[in-house]
């Protein structure tokens, strides 16, 4: 299961850190926690639409049915919600590469 979370986190990183933010914002809808509680549940469960137990293909359905869902929260945001991630989400990338640099 690990690997399989390991794997899809490699695709979604950036995405995973602007729903993380979106989360936060004081402004969030209802359904976006929903949402994201489902991908996580699905991401988790050991029911899948292809079993892992089927190579390749068993991770392959994670790696496009979590990234497509992450995507389609993240455009149904209202667009100063996703402005305002947006720029946390660099802003917090410009401290951490400060900080890796000192």
């Amino acid at each position: 299961m690990w690997k399989r979370v390991s794997l899809v986190w490699s695709v979604v990183k950036g995405d995973a850190r602007l729903l993380w933010f979106a989360l936060q914002h004081p402004q969030s809808p209802p359904w976006l926690k929903w949402g994201t509680a489902s991908i996580v549940l699905y991401l988790l469960s050991p029911i899948d639409l292809i079993p892992d137990f089927i190579p390749v293909a068993g991770l392959l359905d994670d790696l496009v049915l979590v990234p497509l869902a992450m995507g389609w929260l993240l455009k149904k945001l209202p667009r100063h919600i996703f402005d305002d991630i947006t720029r946390r989400a660099q802003g917090h990338a410009q401290s951490a590469s400060d900080v890796v640099q000192h």
